[in-house]
């Protein structure tokens, strides 16, 4: 038998000794899984031990997890083939000749690029690369340009195939379908919002976002002729959301026909080759390896603390406040940005959504000033999207938003990490308003899943 400990001071010693391991450095999922063994030896009995396997067993032989490999190497292989820098090629030249054109321009191939990967970290260096030098070269201010790469490279974690959207469905047990279709929209109107602000920005002063000269400008018959080379990638994006969407395939089916679809596109593209299949199945392996283990791990943790009524006791906690429905979203909202500061987003949702998912499902959301509420039935799908859309914010959160790293680790030497910082302000605000959009009018997230699926 283990020593007996309060809820709250098991609360208190838990968190508290992952916050200390993770600051000073240790991966975190050895550090979850560590703690979790630790916390058992000490707190537990023979019968918590069963925790292990239970929780890991039924998470390596789900089905759905293995779109995420197939997906990570669709992106890979796309990548390789060098769709990126062709896709920001043909937008660029076509739009270059707007104010703002170029950021345009990198926030709708960062858009494309979701709707095929929905890995971020893939997009926000390649953007990196080959989108800021550009930017910075005809003299846009250094700001509009980070935060263009920035805000465009996290809607992968939005638009579907996102691997958040695969993770949140197992863990929350909810449609994996379901929120591919509730996150399109709310992707798309982020998208928007983006591209509204850097075009204002860039008239309202034309130093920030100058268009290209006219010497660097195309014709609409050069603009049609580049727009053929990007037929089978945006093919290949139609196809793989399209049976999904129509209930032809299941996202891991659909992942598979992405998977063949990409090589072919690789081959069309005359890209195809052993070394670039094996660089990609390598980088499927390591990234698939790390999310897996941050599960295994993870999940022991928060599995632990749910059967020692951790659960509960968070749920009695916020109820308690007496914030009513709106305000406890609101205090999760805030803790899930305070958590993107430290923490990635794998780790994020193994911790969290087994804890705020039971709660969210029992409270009622009326509506606020006078505006449509949510039905309860909807619920467990409409806070799934919200909280995608909240991890946008988790990775442009200063000090240690992942997006912040990801840009610097390529940017030129005179972006310092301050700039960066400072790029990311105007456009968190953006996402905070598509966030309270997603809250206020529930319907931009219900609506598209209604009419798919007929609900």
């Amino acid at each position: 038998m283990g020593l007996e400990i309060d809820i709250f001071w098991l609360t208190v010693l838990m968190f508290g000794s992952l916050a200390v391991l993770l600051l000073a450095g240790l991966p975190l999922a050895f550090v979850t899984g560590g703690l979790a063994c630790v916390f058992l030896f000490l707190f537990g009995d023979a019968q918590m031990l069963n925790i292990i396997p239970s929780r890991i067993f039924p998470l390596m032989t789900d089905y759905q997890l293995s779109a995420i490999p197939l997906f990570i190497f669709m992106a890979s292989m796309l990548e390789r083939a060098g769709i990126i820098e062709e896709l920001f090629d043909v937008i660029y030249k076509i739009l270059g000749g707007l104010r703002g054109g170029l950021a345009t321009s990198t926030i709708i191939a960062s858009t494309i690029l979701a709707a095929m990967a929905g890995v971020i970290g893939a997009t926000e260096v390649t953007m990196g690369i080959i989108a800021l030098p550009a930017m910075l070269k005809r003299h846009y201010d250094a700001r509009l340009a980070c935060g263009s790469i920035l805000a465009g490279g996290t809607l992968g974690i939005l638009i579907p195939p996102s691997i958040l959207a695969i993770l949140f469905a197992v863990i929350a047990q909810q449609s994996v379908g379901e929120l591919f279709v509730g996150a399109v929209i709310p992707g798309l109107m982020l998208s928007g919002i983006y591209i509204i602000y850097v075009t204002l920005r860039s008239y309202i002063t034309p130093t920030m976002g100058p268009a290209l000269p006219p010497e660097e400008r195309v014709d609409v018959r050069a603009k049609i002729k580049l727009l053929k080379g990007m037929i089978a990638p945006i093919l290949l994006i139609f196809l793989v959301l399209g049976v999904i969407f129509s209930g032809i395939a299941t996202p891991v089916e659909a992942a598979g026909i992405g998977t063949v679809g990409s090589i072919v596109v690789a081959a069309l593209h005359r890209r195809l080759s052993w070394p670039a299949v094996h660089q990609a199945a390598t980088t499927t392996l390591k990234a698939t390896a790390m999310v897996l283990w941050i599960v295994f791990g993870a999940t022991m943790f928060v599995g632990f603390y749910i059967v020692n009524a951790g659960q509960a006791f968070v749920s009695e906690s916020l109820l308690a406040t007496g914030l009513g429905p709106y305000g406890i979203l609101l205090v999760m909202m805030v803790m899930l940005i305070i958590l993107g500061m430290f923490l990635d987003w794998v780790g994020i949702l193994l911790l969290a959504v087994p804890i705020f998912v039971p709660l969210v499902k029992t409270l009622s959301f009326d509506g606020l000033l006078g505006l449509p509420g949510v039905p309860a039935e909807d619920v467990a799908l409409w806070f799934g999207v919200v909280y995608m859309v909240n991890m946008q914010m988790s990775f442009l959160s200063p000090p240690f938003g992942y997006a912040l790293f990801y840009l610097k680790s390529v940017a030129p030497p005179e972006i310092d990490m301050i700039t960066i910082f400072k790029s990311s302000v105007p456009f968190l605000g953006l996402q905070a308003l598509g966030l309270a959009a997603c809250v206020l009018f529930p319907d931009v997230v219900l609506w598209l899943p209604k009419l798919v699926y007929g609900n």
